[in-house]
């Protein structure tokens, strides 16, 4: 084979990748590969222009990203659950692909990294093809685009599990949505066994085929595969009872090792309101953070009713109600995160160009700073 024979070659297997998916949704692809370079490069310059030392090799500069929750799940993935130790909190599907990764990498750090990155792939591109479906491109491109640089966006990039609860619930609703109501059981019966949210993949799908009912007045027995979406719950009960004995163990380790439990929301916003912070920087991180990201998850629930999909505002009210049922509040900037339909009214906002502009900037700014701090190891949700 001569040179040009062999690069014509190359020419045209480049061609047949790119071929296989529409242009927007290598444009979404490039935007979270260039936005997760940019992310680690931000952590590793943050450590000598604000803390004035080095991070000073590779595998540090990596590191910087193994914080939190992350320690729970590398625990879970490396020597299984245990029951006094709080890791029955975490549900079960991350910690077991992160094993499975890192059987390949030789690294859990590195195996939560790939799968962060390639379940934040597929939630970008999923979540561009499910705006589409109503909107035109612009609109889903745009939505995409404040998904990917959302204040807790980093989220996504790092061994943490909502990159891919968020692809799983894309999903399920996505092929809800197209008609493949098989696949949006089994889809969603994997969001359950990821996440607690899960559970509002049953009354989303619920919503959605009862407003296809209103509309054609005909029973579709494909609905029935919604129940399919408990077996992941059914798991996991399954998991706590083989653990301790307990199919509820779930509940006493919340609230011993993590001192949360069931309340009412207004029970956790007045203690918010109500509380004493030692110093500035928890009153910031722990109190005004927690509840601005609270008012804008709510506002957003109210306009998804109004403006957008049913199904959509019911994802919205489900993790609302769920994520704000305890006795105090922790971590909404990031659970707001997978609150979806958000994006979907930012990408109908910024059709403004007003908006388009505040929306990016404080989406930006907020993104570097929680990001820098969270790098550093201090609490950023």
């Amino acid at each position: 084979m001569t040179a040009s024979a062999g690069l014509n070659s190359i020419r045209q297997a480049i061609k047949r990748i790119v071929a296989f998916l529409p242009s927007d949704d290598w444009i979404v692809i490039g935007w979270v590969i260039a936005i997760k370079t940019l992310l680690f490069v931000i952590g590793v310059k943050s450590y000598p222009m604000l803390w004035d030392k080095y991070a000073p090799t590779p595998n540090r500069w990596f590191a910087l990203w193994d914080q939190w929750d992350f320690g729970y799940y590398q625990k879970i993935a490396e020597f299984g659950y245990e029951a006094k130790d709080g890791s029955l909190a975490f549900y079960p599907l991350f910690p077991c692909l992160l094993r499975l990764v890192a059987y390949i990498t030789g690294s859990y750090l590195a195996a939560g990294l790939v799968l962060s990155g390639i379940a934040s792939i597929a939630a970008a591109v999923l979540l561009r093809r499910l705006v589409q479906l109503d909107y035109d491109s612009a609109i889903a491109l745009r939505s995409v685009w404040f998904f990917l640089i959302f204040p807790t966006g980093y989220f996504l990039h790092v061994g943490y599990s909502e990159s891919l609860f968020l692809a799983l619930a894309l999903g399920s609703v996505l092929a809800a949505r197209t008609g493949g109501w098989g696949l949006a059981g089994v889809l969603g019966a994997f969001c359950w066994i990821t996440r607690a949210t899960g559970a509002v993949i049953i009354p989303t799908l619920a919503v959605e085929a009862a407003q296809k009912y209103s509309t054609n007045r005909r029973w579709n027995p494909q609905w029935l595969w919604i129940a399919l979406v408990f077996t992941g719950f059914a798991a996991y009960l399954l998991l706590n009872w083989h653990i301790t004995g307990d199919a509820l163990a779930f509940l006493q380790t919340r609230k011993v090792s993590f001192e949360q439990s069931f309340a009412l929301p207004w029970t956790g916003i007045w203690k918010m309101v109500r509380a004493h912070y030692p110093t500035p920087n928890e009153a910031e991180m722990v109190g005004e953070q927690e509840l601005a990201f609270l008012a804008l998850g709510l506002m957003c629930t109210i306009v998804s009713w109004i403006k957008l999909r049913p199904m959509y505002a019911m994802w919205m009210t489900g993790n609302l109600i769920l994520f704000t049922s305890v006795n105090y509040f922790r971590s909404i900037p990031r659970y707001t995160l997978t609150m979806f339909p958000i994006f979907i009214l930012f990408g109908l906002l910024s059709q403004n160009r007003f908006w388009a502009g505040v929306l990016t900037v404080w989406s930006l700014l907020f993104f570097a700073l929680f990001a820098v701090l969270f790098a550093r190891g201090e609490w950023a949700f």
